[in-house]
C-alpha cells in the first residue's frame, strides 16, 4: 500500500506544480492533509485510497470534530482531499469520489488588524535618524505601505525590479505570479535615499547583491528579519502588541478603501485571484461609510 500511496500522492503533488502552478507553500499543506488521511485509513482498516466509501469520508469528518481541529483547518483538510479525489477521478484511478458529497464547515471570520493614521505616522517618526539602518527601515516601511505587499514578496525584490520612470515595482508572489505594484513621492524619496546613503554602507562591494534590502551585514533581509526590523519600530513607536506580517498589507487596503478605492482596484493591487479575498477589508470601512451616509443624506 505505502508503494501505491506514494505513486498517488507524487503524481498529485506533480500536477499542483506543473499544471496548477501552486506555491511549494500550499503543495506541502495538501501533502499533510493528505498523509494525516492515510493515517486515519490505517487505523480503520481501510487497505486502499480506492475502497474508501462516502461513510469513511464522513467518519473522518466526525473525528476532527471531536479532536476538536479548528474550522479553518477542518474546511481545508476536506477540500485538500475533495481535490486529491477529483484528481484522480480525472485520472480514471477511482470511480467516485467519496469526499464531493461532504458538506465544509464555514471558516471563522477573522477580521484584519490594521494601523490607523495617526499610527502609521508614529512608526515612521520611529526611523527618523541618520544611520544607515534607519534609512533602510523608513524605505521599508514605506514600500510596504505603499504597495500593500506579502512580507515574502518583498524580501525578493530585487534592484532591477524597481522602475522609478514609472515607479513600479516588479513583484512575483504566490503560485508564481507575477504582477506591478505602484508607489508614491514618499515611498520613492525613502528608496532613492536608501540606495544612495544606506545600502552602499551596508554592502561590502566585494559581496553585492541583486536583492534590495539588506540587513545589518549586508546579507539579504530574509522574511523573518522584516518581521524583527517592523517588530522593533514597534517597540520605538511605543505601539503595544506585535506586528502581523500583514498587518502593513491590511492597513494598505484600508486606507485605500476608506478614500474611495473601489474593491476591484484593491483587489489587482493586493494580487487577489477573487474579489472574496478582498472583501473581508469592507468591514473596517463600515465606520467611514456610517460617517459619509450621517453627512451627505438628508435624513442622516
Amino acid at each position: 500500500m505505502k508503494k501505491k500511496i506514494s505513486e498517488d500522492l507524487r503524481s498529485f503533488m506533480e500536477y499542483l506544480q506543473i499544471e496548477k502552478n501552486y506555491s511549494q507553500y500550499t503543495i506541502e499543506c495538501y501533502r499533510r492533509d493528505i498523509e494525516h488521511f492515510y493515517m486515519f485509513m490505517a487505523e480503520q482498516g481501510i487497505a486502499s485510497i480506492r475502497d474508501c466509501q462516502y461513510v469513511d469520508a464522513r467518519l473522518y469528518l466526525t473525528l476532527l470534530y471531536e479532536k476538536q481541529y479548528a474550522r479553518n483547518s477542518v474546511s481545508r483538510k476536506i477540500s485538500s482531499l475533495r481535490s486529491f479525489y477529483t484528481f484522480l477521478l480525472r485520472e480514471a484511478a477511482i470511480e467516485k469520489n467519496p469526499f464531493s458529497s461532504i458538506s465544509q464547515p464555514r471558516k471563522s471570520l477573522k477580521l484584519p488588524t490594521f494601523f490607523y493614521e495617526d499610527e502609521m505616522e508614529r512608526l515612521f517618526n520611529s526611523c527618523q535618524s541618520d544611520s544607515a539602518l534607519d534609512k533602510r527601515n523608513r524605505a521599508l516601511l514605506e514600500i510596504l505601505y505603499a504597495t500593500g505587499i506579502r512580507v515574502s514578496e518583498c524580501a525578493n525584490i530585487r534592484l532591477d525590479d524597481v522602475d522609478f520612470e514609472f515607479s513600479t515595482i516588479l513583484i512575483r508572489g504566490k503560485g508564481r505570479k507575477e504582477r506591478y505594484v505602484l508607489f508614491g513621492a514618499f515611498a520613492e524619496e525613502a528608496l532613492q535615499t536608501y540606495l544612495q546613503e544606506g545600502r552602499l554602507h551596508l554592502v561590502d562591494k566585494q559581496h553585492d547583491h541583486p536583492l534590495l534590502f539588506v540587513n545589518f551585514r549586508g546579507a539579504p533581509l530574509t522574511p523573518r528579519g522584516i518581521r524583527y526590523v517592523l517588530n522593533e519600530m514597534m517597540k520605538k513607536a511605543s505601539l503595544h502588541g506585535k506586528m502581523h506580517p500583514h498587518m502593513l498589507r491590511h492597513t494598505f487596503a484600508t486606507h485605500l478603501l476608506n478614500n474611495g478605492a473601489d474593491m476591484r482596484t484593491v483587489q489587482e493591487l493586493l494580487g487577489h485571484s477573487h474579489l472574496s479575498s478582498t472583501q473581508i477589508y469592507t468591514h473596517v470601512t463600515k465606520e467611514h461609510l456610517r460617517k459619509t451616509y450621517l453627512n451627505h443624506h438628508p435624513r442622516g
